[in-house]
């Protein structure tokens, strides 16, 4: 995206590096993500949309979608393997051949809507999971779990008149994207989080709002779009949690799976941009999910 863009492939090695400097890389099973289909993208974006990415993919240099994201020459298919990553998830704990996976992916995917790219989004990779979950698996309850700094509008939109789907957020408001605090429904559980808010605010959230709402859903499979750009270090935003905040709330969506979903979660990286702070609590995350 250019040297001086957040969302940078710098996020996926302070991951990887963070998890071989636990220890904990090796005893994790690693998968390359295949490109997701046509029909898979289609399920919740227009096809306008999908051959306008196509025809504006540079053959060099970059091009702006808006003014935050931008496509160079290996954005294209970075973006199909990053939704595709979601769909082999669902696949491989649908079929039972693993307990959960996390996906680490970029570009990100929440702020994408049917026919729009924006905040550094290009396809609705959590949006893809859970309609292919549906489509492709026959489920009839899915639960998207959303802890990232932004809401996640698109995601919202695409499910905010599909009561299959249920989506619990929270995030820094008013803050980009500048909605959610008042659109939620009976299956969209948005809590807008003032900022300066830290662990107390949003354990609160999670134990008084999601976790009921979860209970009295009870879904088939848990997705998770797993932001860390709410860190008290991750200057792009002014929420203050901590690495054990996120430890915390994966521990209760487990419990929730266990409970509801045969243990079936999909987790997926959206946002987090100090590199420090994001390896750290997406380790913190992987480390509950993965029981080791």
């Amino acid at each position: 995206m250019g040297s001086h863009h957040p969302e940078s492939p710098a996020r996926i090695h302070a991951i990887e590096d963070q998890l071989i400097a636990s220890g904990l890389f090796g005893y994790l099973q690693h998968h390359e993500a295949p490109e997701a289909t046509r029909e898979q993208l289609l399920r919740v974006h227009d096809a306008g949309y999908l051959d306008a990415i196509v025809a504006m993919a540079p053959q060099q240099g970059r091009v702006d979608l808006d003014g935050d994201t931008l496509m160079n020459p290996f954005t294209y298919p970075a973006a199909l393997r990053a939704a595709g990553a979601a769909v082999m998830g669902v696949d491989l704990v649908m079929a039972g051949k693993v307990e959960n996976a996390f996906c680490n992916i970029r570009p990100p995917g929440h702020h994408a809507e049917r026919d729009r790219a924006m905040g550094f989004c290009i396809f609705n990779n959590v949006a893809v999971a859970a309609a292919h979950a549906l489509a492709a698996h026959g489920l009839s309850r899915v639960a998207i779990a959303d802890f990232d700094v932004h809401h996640g509008n698109g995601t919202e939109h695409m499910f905010h008149e599909d009561p299959r789907v249920m989506l619990c957020s929270t995030f820094q408001h008013p803050f980009y994207p500048y909605c959610g605090a008042d659109s939620g429904n009976d299956h969209i559980v948005n809590v807008p989080l003032a900022a300066g808010s830290g662990s107390r605010e949003f354990r609160d959230a999670v134990t008084d709002l999601w976790l009921p709402a979860l209970e009295r859903f009870r879904p088939e499979l848990l997705l998770v779009s797993a932001g860390f750009d709410a860190h008290r270090e991750d200057d792009m935003a002014m929420l203050r949690l901590a690495d054990a905040d996120y430890g915390w709330v994966t521990e209760q969506l487990k419990q929730v799976a266990e409970k509801h979903c045969h243990k079936r979660i999909v987790s997926m990286l959206e946002g987090g941009y100090e590199l420090h702070a994001l390896g750290r609590s997406a380790m913190a995350h992987i480390k509950v999910l993965s029981g080791l």
